[in-house]
């Protein structure tokens, strides 16, 4: 059970995993940074523009800090839009419509009260269904029987431009007045009647606007355009392959949703003169490579945007590449904080980590492997074989698809991620797991397939 604070406002704290030591000439330096929000999900809409600095905190300890976000009661804390698919191929079966429109019911009545909201219906264009006139309603128990009653005039019919959808979306959240913006989309099929880049350019728009949950449901919908949106916008993809399960994940995406108090938290990083970033990724619970998401905000300091927070933990791993030093010399690294935007337009630093480097000529101590750097790169490792074993398959190269998917299945059971292992086990029959020796499935259904590649990014902690 979760632990919550008084005020019901996430604390943060950040611990840094590493080996700093380096031999002679070494350079580069690898950290897993843990981000831990606690207390946060419980404030009954408290919104939440500012966080304060807790300096005891932010200096103690070899590389931790904390700090508090703090909320300002009034206005509802939280806007969400919800954007159901209504192309026409959201009648074969007919099911699969009624199931949707049963899913954003669900949905709805998660919602909670003083949460502003609107239900958008998308095809080739976006309509608002509720509240209408270019507004969002917020949530209570007229306005949520009100939009239930709205979802029973949706029908199927049209194409499918997800991007004009987005934007919709963004116009709507636009003008709440609150902290968090987030939307939740649903589509059934391939964005055909759109470019890929306009979409990409829809995506690079709304970025760093709202968050965004995605879900394909049945069959017939590009992984790579669900994973993409989710991906761009911050937000989770998942495959709902029984249109059955619509309502059940609603509602668990809703409650996810509104557990989310602070918006906008950025990783910042500080690194030496002299000094290059390699890499910054989230690591857990799913890897989403941040590396190319950097803005500067500083002298040798960028920063990286993680979305928003409630009461949960997730991994970085940063790799920075300093410049060599002689035996004996140590130094800071790098910085990493977890910032916020202030209302008087700066930031507060929620939290605080270091990363040394220290040069030696201990054998042993400069090529030992931090536990949480080695089974994060492997995590990393076995997102990217996945992907590439299943681009081998479809391409008909069995051979590279067999020595991709077979390394997977050796890092899934090494690091002991059964969720993937058994979604491995769906394409490949496994021989020899530890050796990583299968053989390819003659028959693979589509929704085992997919939902793999869908999956493939998800990562279990490092085992304690």
């Amino acid at each position: 059970m979760a632990n919550f604070s008084k005020s019901g406002v996430p604390r943060f704290a950040a611990e840094v995993y590493q080996n700093a030591y380096l031999p002679e000439g070494g350079r580069e330096v690898n950290a897993i940074v843990t981000v831990t929000a606690t207390g946060g999900g419980t404030s009954g809409g408290l919104p939440l523009f500012a966080a304060g600095t807790d300096p005891a905190g932010a200096g103690a300890g070899a590389g931790t800090g904390t700090g508090a976000a703090r909320g300002h009661g009034g206005a509802p804390h939280a806007a969400v839009v919800i954007m159901v698919d209504c192309s026409g191929s959201m009648d074969y079966p007919p099911t699969k419509m009624r199931n949707a429109r049963d899913a954003t019911a669900a949905a709805i009545d998660t919602v909670r009260d003083g949460v502003a909201f609107a239900v958008v219906a998308g095809t080739h264009q976006a309509a608002e269904v509720y509240p209408g006139g270019g507004r969002l309603a917020t949530a209570g128990p007229t306005t949520r029987a009100q939009a239930k009653e709205a979802l029973r005039k949706l029908s199927a019919g049209g194409g499918t431009a997800i991007g004009t959808w987005l934007r919709l979306a963004d116009r709507l959240l636009a003008d709440a007045d609150v902290a968090v913006r987030h939307g939740i989309l649903l589509t059934d099929g391939r964005n055909e009647h759109e470019s890929p880049q306009e979409l990409r350019a829809t995506l690079d728009a709304c970025a760093g606007r709202f968050t965004c949950d995605a879900r394909g449901v049945g069959t017939d919908w590009e992984v790579k355009e669900v994973t993409g949106i989710a991906s761009a916008l911050l937000g989770t993809a998942d495959i709902v392959a029984d249109p059955a399960g619509l309502a059940a994940d609603f509602t668990r995406v809703m409650e996810t949703a509104m557990g989310k108090e602070v918006a906008d938290v950025t990783l910042r990083l500080w690194t030496p003169q002299g000094a290059q970033v390699a890499f910054v990724k989230q690591v857990a619970p799913a890897v989403e490579d941040l590396t190319g998401r950097r803005t500067e905000s500083g002298p040798r300091t960028g920063d990286y945007p993680t979305g928003s927070w409630g009461d949960e933990s997730r991994d970085y791993h940063v790799c920075v590449r300093v410049r060599a030093a002689e035996v004996g010399q140590e130094m800071l690294a790098a910085r990493i904080s977890l910032v916020l935007p202030a209302p008087d337009g700066g930031t507060r630093t929620l939290a605080q980590g270091l990363v040394r480097a220290i040069w030696t000529d201990d054998m042993s101590a400069s090529t030992s492997i931090n536990p949480h750097v080695a089974h994060y790169t492997g995590q990393a490792e076995l997102a990217q074989v996945i992907q590439q074993g299943l681009d081998a398959r479809k391409s008909g190269d069995a051979d590279a698809a067999t020595a991709k998917l077979g390394r997977a299945v050796q890092l899934a059971s090494a690091s002991g991620n059964e969720d993937t292992a058994k979604l491995l086990a769906k394409v490949v029959d496994v021989v020899d797991a530890a050796t990583g020796t299968v053989r390819l499935k003659a028959k693979v259904t589509e929704a085992d397939e997919m939902t793999l590649e869908t999956r493939s990014t998800k990562t279990v902690r490092v085992k304690k």
